[in-house]
């Protein structure tokens, strides 16, 4: 999939062309991407879109029509527009393979090359990962409250836009969703598609017996039954065993039924019940109706029996307390081999300098203990003290037996991507594999625990002879 290099705000056209004029354009720079707040008010976030950030910086060109657009908007000289005929990402990228937990105040992507390149990319890549990683987040907090049962996306009709759909249906593949309702999806990204019918043909039928008849008919394989259009208990699971039966006596099985309204609890059990009862203990249970991680979570403690969970408003668009957005940013960290700094009056928001390494520190168990993030030549290891980078003064120990690996690698250099894509497959199986590696209390859905994200005290030290520079200069200017 192309996309355009127009995909962007303004203000980074207009950098670029200023970089050009001031003959900084070839400097080298460095920008980290990274967010200052857990999503959802969660204990960590999926990283997820990647692959599709890849695929703008390999494909990143200007064709003739959008220089023509642009050329037309009366901003830029001619020789800008001629400079963006040639333009293209020669850069390098460092980040963690999509599906791997992250956490506030990390650098997830690092982007390497000349000042106009890297600044130029800001917003399409903000664009890709801010939403992907929030989705995939979502996601991952259904799943994990589903316990096992099945978690398939249902989002397109309300999803934001067209795009908002696809990727919405990717991310929460990545996130641990086992299929999507999204045709389009299932083509584009090898998604298992999944569904069954609207209450429309349930409605369209003399009675809902002829039309789970029909349906069989049409799909003896793959029947699935809406069950609530009119009474599920007395009406529609009852006429459910019956199509049952005469599939059965074809040579055929009831794949499922489909609750999509009332109390759910009560009627997946009360729906359980009845299909033992008739001999049909493989018939799966089906619920949607506005599922969310809390629903799902009171369904599950009140004894529900559900088999698959169909999720629709709440994952494609993110909703809930500390969703919407995940709110990452795009800072400039070092130019020509120089640590930059950005700071504010809150220390939290300050960003951390100089090209960076995150390493994350795991016990004997193989448990998630916590993430360092230090220079990029640093050595850190069992027995070092790191701090709070919000608050110098709270540090902690690194414990000695605890285990060191690189949560990044290099994934584009040059321009090009140093490996093969990767399966959504092996995505997926990462993400469930890390969560289930991170301290328990990290996944509770309301006041989780925080995973501690530490900086080295080198990192801490360079931050903080920055800052008294900055100071030094901002008071000299003021006398």
């Amino acid at each position: 999939m192309r996309y355009s290099p127009l995909l962007t705000d303004l203000y980074e056209l207009t950098m670029l062309a200023g970089y050009l004029e001031e003959g900084m354009d070839g400097k080298r720079a460095v920008f980290d991407l990274y967010f200052r707040t857990n999503p959802f008010e969660g204990g960590y976030a999926v990283f997820a879109g990647l692959e599709p950030a890849l695929d703008f910086l390999e494909g990143l060109r200007f064709s003739d029509d959008e220089l023509v657009y642009l050329a037309g908007l009366g901003l830029f000289k001619p020789r800008f527009i001629d400079y963006l005929r040639g333009f293209s990402f020669h850069g390098k990228v460092t980040a963690p393979p999509e599906g791997t937990l992250v956490f506030a105040g990390e650098p997830l992507l690092t982007v390497e090359a000349t000042l106009a390149e890297a600044q130029f990319v800001e917003t399409a890549l903000l664009n890709i990962i801010n939403f992907q990683t929030l989705a995939a987040t979502k996601a991952a907090r259904i799943c994990h409250a589903a316990n096992g049962a099945q978690v398939v996306e249902f989002g397109l009709r309300r999803a934001q836009g067209p795009d908002g759909g696809l990727t919405a249906s990717r991310a929460a593949c990545v996130g641990g969703c086992e299929g999507t309702s999204n045709v389009l999806a299932g083509k584009q990204f090898g998604l298992p598609v999944r569904g069954t019918q609207a209450h429309s043909w349930i409605q369209a039928f003399p009675d809902e017996l002829a039309a789970f008849r029909a349906y069989a008919e049409v799909f003896p394989e793959s029947t699935i039954l809406l069950v609530d259009t009119y009474d599920t208990l007395r009406s529609g699971i009852p006429h459910a065993i019956t199509v049952a039966r005469e599939l059965r006596v074809r040579g055929h099985e009831l794949r499922g039924i489909r609750i999509d309204s009332g109390d759910l609890a009560y009627l997946s059990r009360e729906a359980r019940r009845m299909l033992d009862e008739a001999g049909f203990e493989g018939v799966k249970i089906v619920v949607s109706n506005e599922m969310n991680e809390f629903v799902i979570e009171s369904v599950r403690g009140e004894g529900g029996r559900v088999d698959i969970y169909g999720v629709g408003t709440s994952l494609a668009t993110c909703a809930g307390a500390g969703g919407g957005a995940l709110g990452g940013i795009y800072k400039l960290v070092e130019i020509e081999g120089k640590p930059k700094l950005k700071i504010t009056g809150d220390i939290a928001k300050s960003t951390l300098p100089g090209k960076k390494q995150v390493l994350r520190f795991v016990g004997p168990s193989g448990a998630f203990i916590q993430d360092v993030v230090c220079l990029q030549d640093e050595l850190i290891k069992g027995g070092d003290t790191v701090y709070d980078p919000a608050n110098p003064l709270r540090h902690t120990t690194i414990p000695l037996d605890a285990r060191m690996t690189e949560l990044r690698a290099v994934v584009m250099a040059d321009g090009r991507r140093t490996a093969p894509r990767e399966s959504l497959d092996s995505m997926t199986a990462r993400c469930k594999g890390e969560i289930s590696r991170l301290p328990s209390g990290c996944l509770r859905l309301i006041n989780p625990h925080r995973y501690k994200v530490s900086i080295s005290d080198r990192l801490k030290c360079l931050r903080g002879t920055l800052i008294e520079e900055l100071e030094k200069r901002i008071m000299e200017h003021e006398k």
